[in-house]
């Protein structure tokens, strides 16, 4: 289970608190067990901090918390402090990664059922997309999207297997795997019947909620090797 420490202090000489953060971590490079690290300060209190640190488990944390550097600096920070920080320790029990989630969601209710429908919840009307297999380098629209989507379908029956993903600010990237059956003319090439795969990255902008660009890098050559479309 996710583990979350949330640290409250008060201090003016926060420059050089962030200087022996920045020690600590030069110094505990793998060894460290904190996976996340933020701190913010209070908009109504200057002096106000709060440092919200995450472990993948509690365990991880008293790990972390062994470690001699961080001890040492924990004694260093605490002298530049107004007063005794505040320790909270919070288990996760629910964790809602928003941007991640609407992402899975075009893989695996709009590609991967075919829920068209579903791509006005997810999509903005000016949705740029920038795709490697596609003679222009953007496209904008969510029904040039709409219609992408749609002429996959008719090609190919297939579904996405998410291997993994990452979220930093506004954008979200998924590596992928796609496994499908020809089926349709695809490219000008008639139905072969043949099973096929190919793997890839996508990064989706988002922006109000909602997917403002999109940027595809695939193996479309593996995809026409598969299909006899080209030599080997």
């Amino acid at each position: 289970m996710t583990f979350v420490q949330i640290i409250d202090c008060k201090t003016s000489r926060f420059d050089d608190m962030n200087r022996l953060m920045d020690i600590w971590a030069e110094q505990t490079r793998g060894r460290r067990t904190a996976t996340h690290a933020m701190v913010g300060r209070d908009r109504s209190d200057g002096a106000h901090y709060v440092e919200i640190i995450e472990f993948p488990s509690y365990e991880d944390a008293m790990r972390n918390s062994n470690l001699p550097e961080t001890d040492r600096t924990f004694q260093e920070i605490v002298a530049l402090c107004d007063e005794m920080p505040v320790f909270t320790d919070l288990d996760v029990v629910r964790e809602d990664e928003l941007n991640k989630a609407a992402a899975r969601r075009f893989f695996e209710d709009v590609a991967g059922r075919g829920d068209l429908a579903a791509i006005d919840g997810l999509f903005a009307p000016g949705y740029r997309d920038h795709d490697i297999g596609k003679e222009r380098d953007t496209t904008v629209g969510s029904d040039v999207l709409r219609r992408d989507v749609a002429a996959w379908r008719h090609a190919f029956a297939f579904d996405f297997q998410l291997d993994s993903q990452l979220a930093e600010g506004d954008e979200v990237a998924t590596r992928w795997t796609w496994r499908g059956t020809h089926r349709g003319e695809f490219m000008g090439i008639p139905p072969t019947g043949r099973e096929c795969a190919m793997t890839g990255v996508t990064v989706f902008r988002f922006q109000d909620g909602l997917i403002q660009e999109g940027w595809w890098n695939y193996d479309i050559l593996r995809l026409l090797r598969q299909l006899d479309a080209v030599e080997m």
